[in-house]
């Protein structure tokens, strides 16, 4: 069987090279120096884009998105505890990180949607990720049948809801049947329904 190109860009990220003079390290080395928010000419990574959704075409843009690394920590407590119970360290976010930078970059692009988002890099202080956007009222979105069901006004802000496939994996819904029971429509309405 013949591969194909993406195949091979795949291979590639699968393992990164991450020494000091390879291209993804003098890229992050340059990322850091930019703002949060970057958009971009075209996907790092084709491969991944397309497979999620992107097409080279008007009504789709990309955007490099920055994002802290590392727990949690909250202001030390001043009363009396037992210093394990203090819950300074070792706090974790409800959401992942992806999730994070997909739902900053929605708000500071308030007229696009969130369409899917992949992993480009990651030094000690900061995750690196490309959102692919979409424009609901392009007309060359309006018109093209593969991905006009975002105009759909039940599509409005579905980042924001868990929609995106980053999304459904920190919602549980990856897994199905024995052992997934409390995680449909979502963990807070079958909790309020009492089952």
């Amino acid at each position: 069987m013949v591969r194909s190109m993406y195949s091979y860009i795949g291979e590639l990220w699968k393992k990164p090279d991450t020494s000091f003079k390879s291209p993804l390290k003098q890229r992050i080395i340059q990322w850091r120096k930019e703002e949060s928010f970057v958009r971009v000419e075209k996907p790092l990574r084709i491969d991944r884009a397309r497979a999620l959704g992107y097409k080279a075409k008007q009504g789709y843009i990309v955007v490099r998105a920055r994002v802290r690394r590392g727990g949690l920590r909250k202001p030390r407590i001043r009363g009396g505890r037992k210093p394990s119970a203090r819950g300074l360290k070792k706090i974790t976010p409800g959401k992942s990180v992806q999730r994070i930078a997909e739902e900053r970059t929605a708000k500071r692009y308030p007229n696009m949607e969130v369409l899917n988002s992949y992993w480009v890099g990651e030094d000690g202080k900061y995750h690196y990720y490309e959102v692919i956007l979409v424009d609901p009222s392009h007309p060359v979105i309006k018109n093209d049948p593969k991905i006009n069901w975002i105009c759909n006004p039940a599509n409005r802000r579905r980042v924001l809801r868990g929609k995106t496939s980053a999304g459904k994996k920190g919602r549980g819904l990856r897994h199905k049947g024995k052992g997934a029971e409390k995680v449909r429509p979502s963990i807070r309405s079958k909790k309020s329904r009492g089952k």
